[in-house]
């Protein structure tokens, strides 16, 4: 690390302590050159997430939207907005362990996946809605769908 005063190299690390809430690491630093002090910060640096959409638009991965379309489909159902937080979040870690880059499809069905082990009536309003549900016999095959993945 280059001392900020005296621009040089050689510099100590007096003091180490976790700061924002383990987010980063707070650094005490003395120059040995000019026995300047100063402190530096450590973080991890965040990759930025990409989902490609059925068009081939790209646009940055957003929780927010996630929680807000489950929370939609929860809407009057026993599930706690912790609940829905810690889906959003499941399914951030899931898209970061993936790559930088994942389709919108890959998203979507990781949600259904998740929410249909949370509450199955805001699973089929969600796959309603991500699935295009036309009529009445939409909702039958999924149910049957449903069904077939509780047995297993």
């Amino acid at each position: 690390m280059r001392c900020p005063k005296c621009q040089a190299d050689d510099t100590k690390v007096i003091d180490s302590r976790e700061a924002e809430e383990g987010l980063a690491i707070r650094r005490r630093r003395s120059c040995v050159a000019c026995a300047h002090r100063f402190t530096t910060y450590e973080r991890c640096e965040e990759v930025p997430l990409t989902v490609v959409k059925t068009g081939g638009q790209r646009e940055p991965f957003d929780r927010m939207k996630i929680i807000s379309g489950v929370s939609a489909a929860c809407k009057g159902r026993p599930v706690t907005a912790e609940q829905i937080e810690q889906l959003g979040e499941d399914i951030e870690d899931y898209a970061r362990l993936r790559g930088p880059e994942l389709a919108s499809s890959e998203v979507g069905l990781e949600v259904l996946d998740r929410l249909r082990r949370l509450d199955e009536v805001a699973y089929l309003r969600f796959a309603s809605v991500y699935k295009g549900f036309d009529d009445a016999a939409d909702f039958q095959r999924e149910l049957v769908l449903l069904k077939k993945l509780q047995r297993s």
